[in-house]
């Protein structure tokens, strides 16, 4: 369309997770008591917290980033990565005597993986409010998940409440949310599994998803998303709830496509879409971030986006 209007790039703030992602390519995972043979070993940048910082600033946002790693050379390796990116991490902590987190990785040839997370560092995360108020004062949105302890997420959330920065959380891993958590949070993001776990309900279809998702709003999100895979997500706010198919596309691996979602939706968010359009570009971005191997590298720019084919289009439910 000609004459659209640019949009500055927003500023995100995102207190999370940084992991080495040890990543095994097999065949098919081991069943209990079984080995198998890895056709290769890949040592990749990951984190739910670094994979959304990285998604977000791909996406065209200015990123803050949060955390705590070793001091040590998978530290040193995730912190060159975030600058390469653009990043700031002034606020990633390097902690001497720790090690940093590590994930390990099996990838199936149908691209299904399973995770598996030594929290490291990330596990005596100590969330710096005096480094952080500064960052949330000019800040579209302060994104969370759960890969640090709970109680420095709800510190996180309570800060940016009261500063009147909009608060983005994916509660994964999964685990309840305390009762103070719930009113703080304005956009949820979760996928069918955590949304089964929140709202109390089984998650298998559509329809059951956008039940799932009105009643996780009921707790005091604005908007809810649930995230379906192959089927897409489920987005809900005070005026509608709305299905958006997903893409075919040849899956490699699917590390980081919740990440790489939840990334593009927030800076689609932080710079006024709608719900419904942010969601479309959260979409074609996992959908791009599947048909790559690895976390970080698997991760979109904007313009790759921008040339990718639309979604389908939303239907009302």
């Amino acid at each position: 369309m000609t004459g659209a209007v640019k949009h500055a790039p927003p500023t995100i703030a995102v207190v999370g997770s940084l992991n080495m992602d040890l990543v095994l390519q097999v065949a098919q995972a081991p069943g209990p008591g079984e080995t198998v043979l890895a056709q290769a070993l890949h040592l990749v940048p990951g984190g739910k917290g670094g994979n959304q910082a990285v998604a977000c600033a791909r996406q065209g946002a200015q990123v803050h980033l949060f955390g705590r790693v070793g001091d040590d050379a998978y530290g040193r390796t995730l912190r060159a990565g975030l600058a390469q990116d653009g990043i700031d991490h002034s606020g990633v902590q390097a902690a001497p005597a720790e090690t940093t987190g590590v994930a390990a990785i099996t990838v199936e040839a149908s691209g299904q993986n399973r995770i598996v997370v030594v929290p490291g560092a990330n596990g005596r995360f100590a969330l710096d409010t005096r480094a952080l108020a500064p960052v949330l004062a000019h800040a579209s949105s302060l994104v969370l998940q759960f890969e640090t302890p709970l109680p420095q997420v709800l510190a996180a959330a309570q800060q940016a409440f009261a500063t009147g920065c909009p608060v983005l959380l994916n509660p994964s891993p999964i685990q309840p949310l305390p009762a103070g958590l719930w009113p703080l949070v304005h956009t949820l993001v979760v996928n069918e599994v955590e949304a089964a776990a929140l709202a109390g309900t089984a998650v298998e279809t559509v329809a059951d998803a956008a039940v799932a998702a009105q009643a996780l709003r009921g707790l005091g999100p604005a908007q809810v998303v649930v995230t379906l895979g192959a089927a897409g997500a489920v987005a809900a706010d005070t005026l509608s709830s709305t299905h958006h198919p997903g893409m075919r596309v040849k899956v490699v691996d699917t590390t980081a496509a919740g990440d790489t979602f939840l990334g593009a939706l927030a800076v689609a968010l932080a710079q006024g879409e709608p719900l419904n359009a942010a969601v479309r570009e959260g979409i074609r971005a996992a959908a791009l971030c599947v048909t790559q191997a690895g976390a970080q590298p698997s991760i979109p720019t904007r313009a790759a986006v921008a040339a990718s084919p639309l979604p389908p289009d939303w239907i009302p439910l």
